[in-house]
């Protein structure tokens, strides 16, 4: 995917991260500690893996995910979100807050979800040490 430059905030970040795919990869790095492929196939969300190779792919080249090969196995490769890709904490928190007020299936729990409605940028550190204890306990 080529960013077309329009001026539209919304328009690049939706053409950078906005598919579904891309934000569960990221979700599964950022609260998950996702680092190998396989670990993305694993997940719940059953994405195919030439669908997880094309969007591991396009956030690398879009310098949200850093790709590498392991260092203890040279076969296998890691994968970590770059400065670029943990930048997105505050859209990612964001989503969960909204999708915690409108979707009542939506499983967080309570404390932690009022916590992120009104959390300042100083606590996100926090924050996404929760979310990553409550994402795998779920």
């Amino acid at each position: 995917m080529v960013y077309e430059p329009h001026g539209c905030p919304l328009r690049f970040g939706l053409g950078v991260f906005g598919d579904r795919w891309s934000l569960l990869i990221i979700r599964d790095m950022m609260f998950r500690g996702h680092t190998r492929f396989q670990d993305f196939l694993d997940a719940d969300e059953a994405i195919s893996t030439n669908v997880l190779s094309d969007r591991l792919r396009r956030l690398e080249a879009q310098g949200i995910v850093h790709r590498e090969r392991d260092p203890e196995n040279g076969r296998q490769v890691l994968y970590s979100l770059t400065d670029k890709g943990r930048d997105l904490l505050p859209v990612m928190l964001a989503i969960v807050g909204w999708s915690e007020r409108h979707d009542p299936r939506t499983r967080v729990p309570p404390d932690l979800a009022a916590r992120i409605r009104a959390a300042s940028p100083d606590a996100q550190d926090e924050l996404l040490a929760d979310m990553s204890r409550a994402v795998s306990e779920t």
